[in-house]
């Protein structure tokens, strides 16, 4: 069974990674991502979505244009867990190269 993250946990992982922001009523992370152009955010939608398919965790988004909004939050553990931390740190590491 997958289990949430600790309340410690949680807030090393908003501490780890900038900018993702608590969601209110809601536990899960969620950050803006803006890009050249629409082709850019395409790209790394796609990169994101091969690793994120390899993992079976599968992020909620939303794209327009050259913005992409990602959700990160685990459907069976009812929020946060070590599966998000993984995809945040590949989504920030694919985002800073």
């Amino acid at each position: 069974m997958i289990e949430k993250l600790s309340n410690h946990e949680r807030a090393q992982f908003f501490s780890t990674f900038k900018g993702w922001e608590d969601i209110a009523g809601r536990d899960g992370a969620k950050k803006s991502f803006k890009f050249d152009d629409f082709n850019h955010a395409f790209g790394f939608m796609t990169r994101i979505a091969i690793m994120a398919d390899k993992m079976d965790h599968h992020p909620e988004w939303f794209n327009v244009y050259n913005r992409v909004e990602i959700v990160l939050t685990t459907h069976d553990a009812g929020g946060l867990s070590d599966r998000d931390v993984a995809l945040a740190r590949f989504i920030e590491d694919i985002y800073e190269a």
